[in-house]
Parts: structure tokens; sequence; C-alpha cells
């Protein structure tokens, strides 16, 4: 009962991946490189070297579920977004149903359900986002979209909310609350085709995912 992680190296996936492997969750860290190991190596997390942009189907061996976190991130142009955010993240769909994984579960973000409401500099990545999240929805597999606000670097609470009303319209999260909540979700086995917009807010994790 193995949780791929694709993406494991960014900023959320680190935060993810050191969390589940205090509670010993069994996680598999996806790496483009074989010089991020040590970092996952050292807290016990098992790795796998394979890149989203090339032949990553072996990564897949023994995992029964998949959290996608990857992204081009911000100082890449248009076409990393189109392969990684876009294409990437529809090839792992392809991947996970081709296995016959019980859960895909998508980070995506609370503006793509409407990317010309983004800012102008986001909007493709938005698109991107919403492409994909459309491609997961249509695929048949199960599934779970979390939808945060714009990221911050704030320390985790653990309290988070559900929609702009309920915050009076800040629409921040803190990369850490989303860390939390993913490994929330990735314990959630039963938990299916279902979506989440998360902010920070006053209520529980387990609350707001119920």
């Amino acid at each position: 009962m193995t949780t791929l992680v694709i993406g494991a190296n960014g900023q959320i996936g680190r935060q993810f991946c050191a969390l589940a492997a205090e509670v010993g969750e069994p996680i598999r860290a996806m790496l483009r490189s074989p010089k991020q190991r040590p970092w996952f190596e050292e807290r016990g997390i098992d790795t796998v070297i394979a890149d989203l942009e090339g032949d990553f189907a072996h990564a897949l061996d023994g995992c029964d579920q998949l959290l996608f976190t990857a992204g081009s991130g911000p100082h890449t142009g248009a076409d990393k977004t189109l392969l990684i955010d876009l294409y990437g993240a529809i090839r792992s769909v392809e991947a996970a149903r081709e296995r016959g994984l019980s859960r895909y579960l998508m980070v995506s973000a609370m503006r793509a359900d409407d990317p010309q409401a983004a800012p102008e500099a986001l909007r493709p990545y938005m698109a991107a986002k919403f492409a994909a999240d459309a491609y997961l929805r249509a695929s048949g597999l199960s599934q779970v979209i979390l939808k945060p606000g714009r990221l911050t670097d704030e320390p985790a609470t653990q309290r988070v909310a559900a929609s702009l009303e309920e915050t009076g319209g800040v629409n921040t999260i803190s990369r850490a609350n989303v860390a939390h909540a993913l490994l929330h979700l990735v314990k959630a086995r039963g938990l299916v085709d279902r979506e989440f917009v998360l902010l920070d807010g006053r209520r529980p994790l387990a609350e707001v995912l119920a």
C-alpha cells in the first residue's frame, strides 16, 4: 500500500514526504536526479529515479496510489508549463490507469476553475491545471483533487477553510498546511471522487477534508 509521490523534491513535496516518514506512511519519492536522493534517504524514504518528461512507468511498480504535486515552477516558460503541469500530469493519469492504481490525488489550484480570472502571468499555468483536472475527472480513476489558494511559507497551523466566504476573501494557504492536508488525504483511502478548496482558516483539517 505505497503512494508514489511525483514532485517529491518540490517545496510541498518535501514537506509532505517528511511528514509521511515521521508517521510511517509508505511512500516512494520520484526524483529526477540521484543527487536529490540523500535528503530522502536520510529520512528512510524509498526513492526511484525517473523523469516526468521521459519514461517513468517503472516508478509505479508496487504502488497502489499516486500523488501528483509536481510543478514547472514560477521561473520557467510556457513550454515547461505545457510539458510538466499539463502533459506530464496527463501522462501520469494514463500510467495510473494502465497500472490499475486504486486512487489518484492531484494538487491543483483554486484559480484553475477559472484561469481567465487569475493574474495574467499565471493564466497559462491555471489553464494547464484546468485541463489536467478535466482529464483526470474523465479518466475513470478514483480521485481526489486538492485546490489550494495562493501559497505562502508560513508555518503549519492545521487550521484551514474551504471557501473565500470563510476567510473574508483572503486566498492564501501555507505550503506546510497543504503538506498536512495531503498526508490526511493519502491516509484516508476510502475518500474518493472529491474536490476540496483549501485556504488557511480556523477549522481543523479533518473537518474540512471529511
